[in-house]
């Protein structure tokens, strides 16, 4: 567990490093180069830092602040209040918990009297908004936008009224895998644990095991739309598929079946899909038909056999950078492309899809001069030096987000 001592020295070099970094404040000019920070508190800082003032004092209101409604609405408005008890035992702790919806507005908190007289000081209270784009840099607005656990202490904070405060997050997700809201628990600097983060994770997947199977939260307003009895499947930085609001229970084998079969549309003959699952390895040919026998069971029969074809309409964002490509539509496919194919696969022919998707993007940004295609990609191929050489070329001399990819290129190269 850290020390006092040793949670003033990082408090005192975050300190120092945000009033050099924040614009108006006493450090001075930022510097130039990459702020000693973690990537994603940097990359969150000149995101935000022209948009949203370090030096506000509280967090917007939401709908007038009234958001008992949206409450009552809200899918995790249920297994919330079953977990109340545990909730708030927790926060007596000296923390306070608190829920957000898809937006980053609260609609619900529990603790101790005193913290929640200190967060109601900074707005930390239902109708509460606390977005990137309304609060900056902070634990909730991660969580949301990455979609995975964050914590954010002290000077991390992008708004200085927060420095005085340490978050933990993780993000709650619906049977479908969409982001419905944020769990947090927050506490003073000087009371960061260890033991908050494995906390709040499992709170948060006490949470989802609790929500009904039907619940289907508003799809947000850029995702595709997909007929009744479509299988989503995404497979660009993760590897799920999912129908209608049901997870498919797939194995990471047939997740990669599922995967080639949606790239190749026509279909693939028995020896080509399996010479594209194990190369060479000597797998036999009863395994190799157990697993797709598997798959079609959980398609409901619909993967046509003699060749192996997916008969279901399938969505999947590999596809659709394929499509944005095609077109022409370098934005498009930047903004789709969420990471490497099936990261963990090492099926022959996902390796081959992984590359030509790789470098079918990365040529799509080095020939475009907008820089926010660049930074965009750098997000989520950290390695590609070219890209962040790419960014900073395009970037003015006086542009906030320099100190991010000068960043991302220094880490790239030491890599």
């Amino acid at each position: 567990m850290p020390q006092p001592a040793e949670l003033r020295a990082r408090r005192t070099v975050l300190e120092e490093e945000w009033a050099r970094w924040v614009p108006g404040s006493a450090g001075g000019a930022r510097p130039c180069g990459p702020p000693p920070v973690r990537p994603e508190v940097a990359e969150s800082w000149a995101r935000s830092v022209g948009t949203v003032d370090p030096h506000r004092d509280s967090a917007p209101v939401s709908d007038g602040g009234v958001v008992h409604p949206r409450w009552a609405r809200s899918a995790l408005r249920g297994p919330v209040t079953a977990l109340a008890d545990e909730l708030n035992a927790v926060a007596e702790a000296g923390f306070i918990a608190a829920v957000t919806d898809a937006s980053g507005t609260i609609l619900w908190t529990t603790g101790a009297r005193d913290m929640r007289r200190r967060a109601e000081r900074v707005n930390f209270a239902p109708g509460g908004r606390w977005d990137e784009q309304a609060m900056g840099t902070n634990a909730l607005s991660l969580a949301l936008r990455t979609g995975r656990p964050s914590t954010v202490f002290s000077a991390e904070h992008l708004v200085a009224a927060l420095h005085g405060w340490v978050c933990y997050c993780a993000p709650i997700r619906g049977p479908e895998g969409t982001v419905l809201g944020v769990l947090d628990l927050s506490s003073t600097w000087d009371r960061s644990h260890p033991l908050a983060m494995p906390t709040v994770r499992t709170l948060a997947s006490a949470v989802e095991a609790r929500l009904p199977t039907r619940a289907r939260p508003p799809r947000p307003a850029r995702a595709p739309r997909a007929a009744a009895g479509t299988v989503l499947l995404t497979c660009l930085g993760a590897a799920r598929a999912t129908r209608g609001a049901r997870p498919l229970a797939l194995r990471p084998r047939q997740i990669e079946i599922l995967t080639l079969l949606a790239l190749e549309p026509r279909g693939l003959p028995p020896q080509r899909l399996r010479a594209a699952l194990y190369g060479d390895r000597p797998v036999g040919a009863s395994t190799f038909k157990a697993e797709v026998s598997h798959l079609r069971r959980a398609l409901g029969g619909q993967v046509a056999l003699r060749t192996y074809a997916l008969t279901a309409p399938v969505a999947c964002d590999a596809l659709d950078v394929l499509r944005a490509l095609e077109a022409g539509d370098a934005a498009e496919a930047v903004r789709r492309y969420g990471g490497p194919l099936l990261p963990h696969s090492e099926a022959p022919g996902v390796l081959a899809w992984r590359a030509h998707l790789e470098v079918a993007v990365r040529e799509a940004v080095l020939a475009d001069d907008r820089p926010e295609l660049a930074l965009r990609y750098g997000e989520v191929a950290p390695h590609e030096v070219e890209a962040h050489e790419h960014a900073l070329r395009l970037l003015a001399p006086g542009d906030r987000r320099r100190p991010v990819a000068a960043g991302r290129l220094s880490a790239a190269l030491r890599a």
